[in-house]
């Protein structure tokens, strides 16, 4: 029998446990049908869920279906609880994406379509609500295939679908003008690839469309091929009525057997446990079981040091979840007992959600717990209640902020007190944004042994590491162990945790440091007569927006903004929209504070007084040890390094450390080469036409944790032919004779602008293709045409001009030397990651300048322009 794992994804409200339990019913695993709004839903095991009527956690069920098995993980819709369902992504076969009929694709939807990317789950579509009045299909098609893929096919097949399928490859598409016929192997193969993503209509509540929903899973699906050898993902850990912790798994390889060994690593922690019992869930009732096999989804009990996301067996690979809460909230325990105790409760819970954070602050002397949203506050308020019995109040939100370096240093750390001993050399260099912290070592075992390698490395990975600037965790740095010493009687372990904090401590205090904030993407609706007044609200919050769109007589504003200014606007919309806005808000990313200063002065962070993360060093002499600031242990280190940190960006550098082993990197590039922080920005940002909808996970600040940050090594090829891509928008409201004419008529600036880059490209020899928006354009194809010797692109319906940028990067690195000419904070980000080089609006200007004074002084420097050209017509 087929054993598929799916899971069941949505915006909240969308239909998805609805679906699930449309499925239960029809494949005769329930005999009757329960309802959200009647507090009956199969897998809404919890008061608080059925309650509320939304789903708070995961939850399964097994089924079966003509010869298949369907182990079905039903996923929280709303975005406050969107951790938990994240981590349900990277154990699943395949995905049902439920879109709402009535609402269409929504901001959640979009941000579940790339996370589905980013685990490369092949999906299913189901369309629901289709009974509901005034819904179109062939509408809602459209708008699919706009926001999320062309690749999404109508099915079950029918007419014109075999066309359809056929244009999702280029192959496939002669192959079938030639024969006509595509196969269920075919079908099957471009889903599971991501190349084709079927769509199916109906109502999950009416019963209509799940049987060909179910059909096409049973035709189109395939089980995996599994490892004979052990292997299983560790996806959630959770509680049980009787406080039996429990892990839940996904067994990818081989078997595993009640009272079978199980071994891992938690931080610096070794562990060796034995299974005492194996449960497999369908809602709330479970089967105890003596084996699973490969593909099956379990609960084990008896395990108390796994964690989420943690790889068993074979299993080692880990992707840390994107969506993460930037808020932290004070925690005001009512109660009057033990601190500790209270403590400590509140850790268990962050074993089930590793995002919560909870932290205690010896300083201040309080509890803070990190959080997505209100929703997720009320649940754990009430969860804190029935589980500990405490009545706990949530204080005021504050925002999580986030350091980062922006030049290459290298860090000492030394510890050696009476009879220790230990020194680390580290290089922290800056990392692409959104990589969050990475760690490589290039050190000879002849002069640092792999064990203390390994235990370097494990105290890396195992703290969270306080900038200077406020104390806040930093993100987005590499840092390689290039150097380090040992003594063959004193050293222990310990000694090398303080020497490794106190050298990546003693290289931020060297380095040059950014703060970060998180930023907002948001969709604003409002009446028509609300825009100016949002419009100067979110001028004076410091956001970014779009032209107002007008959609069924409401006005649409979209944009990004600081997370700190916006994530209370919504009591100002309802009350200057009279109840009639609505306000999404999806986490965007990191990048740099719009009031770095007033932030930085109102934390009054000292990084010398932080007892717990010392910034300099402990030596030894005279049989006692002392205390070396940090800007005097080069002066006293033992390990002698000779890395060249002086050289400019893009030159290879030769270093060689202590052990003379030669390392070749390019430097990394500083972040103000992908992060845009000047004043000039912002007002190009209020006149330019590039939307912040993206599409590729790729294209945000938000990061790829399957990626280790851009490394420049090896010697760049200067032979390519030289690509400029020109964001055209964006420059013409960046300079100012092309944003004068733009005032009067737009044509005209555009036609200018290429009058401009044909003499530019003339002189440089180059190739120069001029990117427009036209992606308000209603069903506009892309439009590729030539004006003189420059390309022209209008980009097609639903395609932004960064878009159509970040792809082209993408398509063109490898064969040329591309640079974009924009002013776009976030195409920088993306273009960056792809490994072309960036230029500001004003620097291009400043190019283009200086290119036509060129032309000017070589026709000057004939006795006449007749000469010129008589010269040039004889060469």
């Amino acid at each position: 029998m087929k054993k598929i794992t799916i899971g069941i994804v949505a915006h909240v409200d969308g239909g998805k446990t609805t679906l699930s339990e449309a499925l239960l019913y029809t494949t005769g695993k329930i005999r009757k049908l329960g309802r959200v709004d009647h507090k009956d839903a199969y897998l809404d095991t919890f008061q608080m869920e059925r309650d509320r009527g939304i789903t708070i956690f995961s939850k399964q069920a097994v089924m079966e279906y003509n010869d298949m098995r369907l182990i079905l993980l039903d996923t929280p819709g709303h975005v406050d609880f969107s951790a938990e369902m994240e981590r349900t992504l990277s154990v699943l076969d395949y995905a049902v994406l439920v879109v709402s009929g009535s609402e269409g694709v929504q901001g959640h939807t979009e941000t579940l379509w790339k996370l589905l990317e980013t685990y490369n789950v092949p999906t299913f579509l189901f369309v629901n609500k289709m009974d509901m009045p005034n819904v179109s299909g062939d509408f809602l098609l459209h708008e699919i295939k706009e926001k999320l893929s062309d690749s999404i096919v109508r099915f079950p097949v029918g007419v014109g679908t075999m066309e359809d399928i056929a244009m999702c490859d280029e192959d496939l598409f002669e192959t079938y003008m030639e024969g006509g016929e595509i196969s269920q192997t075919i079908i099957s193969e471009l889903i599971y690839n991501r190349d084709l993503f079927p769509c199916y209509f109906g109502s999950a509540l009416q019963l209509d469309g799940v049987d060909n929903l179910l059909e096409g899973l049973y035709q189109y699906t395939y089980e995996p091929i599994y490892s004979e050898n052990f292997g299983a993902k560790v996806f959630k850990i959770s509680k049980d009525n009787n406080n039996n912790r429990l892990s839940h798994l996904k067994i990818t390889g081989g078997s595993l057997k009640v009272k079978d060994i199980l071994n891992g690593m938690n931080g610096a922690i070794e562990w060796s446990e034995k299974v005492n019992e194996i449960r497999i869930y369908s809602g709330e009732k479970y089967d105890a079981v003596g084996e699973v096999q490969a593909g099956d989804v379990c609960a084990v009990a008896g395990l108390t040091n796994t964690y989420q996301g943690e790889g068993l067996g074979f299993e080692t690979e880990e992707i840390p979840p994107s969506l993460i809460p930037v808020l932290s909230y004070k925690l005001d325990v009512q109660n009057k007992i033990n601190i500790n105790l209270v403590y400590k409760q509140l850790k268990e819970l962050e074993e089930e959600d590793p995002t919560l954070k909870i932290t205690w602050n010896e300083e201040k002397k309080e509890l803070t717990a990190n959080v997505m949203g209100q929703v997720q506050i009320e649940v754990l308020k009430s969860l804190i209640k029935e589980r500990f019995d405490l009545d706990v109040e949530f204080g005021a939100g504050s925002i999580l902020y986030k350091e980062t370096i922006t030049n290459s240093v290298e860090g000492v750390g030394h510890f050696e007190p009476l009879r220790h001993y230990a020194e680390v050399h580290l290089l922290l260099e800056p990392g692409m944004p959104g990589s969050g912290l990475t760690f490589e070592s290039h050190v000879s075992e002849n002069e640092l042994s792999k064990n203390w390698q390994r235990l370097i490395m494990t105290h890396l990975e195992e703290k969270t590491h306080r900038g200077v600037l406020t104390g806040a965790p930093i993100t987005d740095v590499c840092i390689t162990i290039i150097g380090g010493n040992a003594h063959l009687k004193h050293t222990e372990g310990g000694d090398f945790r303080q020497a490794t904090y106190r050298a990546v401590r003693q290289g931020l205090k060297k380095a040059e440091s950014v703060l970060l904030e998180p930023y907002y993407d948001f969709t604003l609706t409002i009446p028509t007569d609300s825009v100016g007044r949002a419009m100067t609200d979110i001028s004076q919050m410091e956001g970014t927006m779009n032209p107002p769109e007008t959609v069924h007589e409401k006005s649409v504003l979209t944009g990004y903004a600081p997370v700190s200014t916006m994530w209370n606007y919504i009591n100002d919309v309802n009350e200057f929209s009279h109840g009639q806005g609505t306000l999404t808000l999806k986490f965007k990313g990191y990048a740099p504070c719009h009031n770095a200063e007033e932030v930085i002065e109102k934390t009054g962070y000292d990084s010398e007084a932080d007892l717990r993360n010392p910034t300099g060093s402990v030596f030894c002499a005279h049989g006692a040890g002392f205390n070396v600031p940090w800007n005097e242990v080069e002066n006293y280190m033992h390990v002698k390094t000779s890395l060249n940190l002086n050289s400019i960006d893009g030159e290879e550098v030769e270093e060689k450390n202590s052990s003379d082993v030669i390392i070749n990197r390019k430097s990394t590039k500083s972040l103000n080469d992908s992060y845009a922080t000047d004043k000039e920005l912002e007002a190009i940002f209020e006149k330019t036409f590039g939307p912040i909808k993206r599409k590729k996970y790729t294209e945000t600040t938000v990061r790829n944790y399957q990626q280790k940050p851009k490394q420049y090594k090896g010697k760049q090829n200067n032979n390519l032919p030289e690509c400029v891509l020109v964001d055209g928008y964006n420059i013409i409201f960046a300079w100012d004779e092309l944003k004068n004419i733009a005032s009067k008529n737009i044509d005209g600036a555009r036609d200018r602008l290429l009058d401009i880059l044909s003499n530019y490209q003339g002189y440089k020899d180059n190739t120069v293709i001029v990117v427009f928006d036209a992606y308000k354009v209603n069903r506009h194809k892309e439009t590729i045409y030539k004006h003189n010797n420059v390309y022209v692109v209008f980009t097609k319906a639903a395609e932004t001009a960064d878009m159509y940028i970040a792809k082209t990067t993408h398509q063109m690195a490898n064969k040329y030397r591309v640079t974009v000419a924009t002013s776009d904070a976030l195409e920088q980000l993306i273009i960056m990651g792809h490994g072309a080089l960036r230029m500001s609006a004003m620097n291009f200007k400043e190019e283009v300048d200086r290119v036509n004074k060129q032309i000017e002084e070589s026709i000057k420097g004939d006795s006449s322009l007749e000469n010129y050209l008589i010269k040039s017509e004889i060469r």
